[in-house]
C-alpha cells in the first residue's frame, strides 16, 4: 500500500509557483492546494503598512498552511502545494524581522507557534524550488497577473527575498532533511510548448530518481 505523494513548490513572489503547481497537478491528476493569498484577510493592509501588519500576516499564513497540511494528511490522493510551509519562517519572517517590520518578541512568538505546529504535521516528499536571480522577471510576472494589493512591490524588496532564497535549498536539505529540485525559470515559459515539456521532464526525473528505494512512490508512477 503506497502513501500518496506530496509535492510542494517554493519560490519568490512572481516566480510562477501557482502556474507550475497547476501544470504538475493536471499532469499527474493530483489535488492542488493553492497559496491562500486571495482570501487572506490582511494582505492589502500589509502592503500598505508592513510594520503594522507583518506579524499578523505571517500568523494568518501559518494557520492557513497548517490547515493545508492537515487536509493533505487526510487525503488518499497525491497532492501539490503552492508554496511550502517552511518558507514563511526561514525566509519571510526572518526577512521582515531584519527590515524592522517584526520585533524580536514577535519573531520569537511566531517561531514558538511554528515549532509547535510543525511538530504535528508531515513535510512534503519533494520540493521544487523555482528561482531566478533577475528580479525584473519577477516584477514583470507580478504586473501581468495584476493583483492590486501587489502593485507596490519593489525590486529592492524582491532582491532582499532572493538573498534568502539563495540559501533555501541548503536549509531545506540540511535543517529539514527534504528532497529539493532547483529549477531556473529566468528564461523559460513553462505555460506551454517546449518550455512546459522540458519542465515536466525535469519534474518526472526528480520524482522518479529514488522510486525504487521509496515506498512512497509506486513503481508504475
Amino acid at each position: 500500500m503506497y502513501e500518496p505523494l506530496f509535492i510542494a513548490f517554493a519560490g519568490n513572489i512572481g516566480a510562477g509557483k501557482s502556474t507550475a503547481a497547476k501544470i504538475v497537478a493536471d499532469h499527474y491528476d493530483f489535488e492542488i492546494f493553492y497559496e491562500p493569498v486571495v482570501e487572506n484577510r490582511f494582505l492589502k493592509q500589509y502592503y500598505a503598512d508592513m510594520k503594522r501588519w507583518s506579524f499578523t500576516l505571517q500568523m494568518e499564513f501559518l494557520l492557513k498552511r497548517i490547515e493545508h497540511h492537515v487536509d493533505i494528511g487526510n487525503t488518499t490522493q497525491g497532492c501539490v502545494q503552492d508554496r511550502t510551509l517552511i518558507e514563511d519562517p526561514e525566509i519571510f519572517a526572518k526577512y521582515l524581522h531584519g527590515l524592522g517590520y517584526m520585533s524580536d518578541a514577535e519573531l520569537d512568538l511566531y517561531f514558538d507557534y511554528f515549532r509547535r505546529f510543525n511538530s504535528q504535521i508531515t513535510q512534503p516528499n519533494k520540493i521544487i524550488l523555482l528561482h531566478t536571480s533577475d528580479v525584473n522577471v519577477l516584477l514583470r510576472r507580478i504586473s501581468e497577473r495584476g493583483r492590486e494589493e501587489e502593485s507596490g512591490i519593489t525590486a529592492e524588496f524582491l532582491r532582499g527575498l532572493n538573498a534568502y532564497y539563495e540559501t533555501f535549498e541548503q536549509v531545506a536539505k540540511r535543517k529539514y532533511e527534504l528532497d529539493i529540485l532547483k529549477v531556473d525559470v529566468s528564461d523559460v515559459d513553462i505555460r506551454k510548448g517546449e518550455g512546459q515539456a522540458r519542465f515536466l521532464d525535469q519534474v518526472r526525473a526528480f520524482l522518479e530518481k529514488d522510486r525504487k528505494q521509496s515506498a512512497k512512490l509506486p513503481l508504475n508512477f
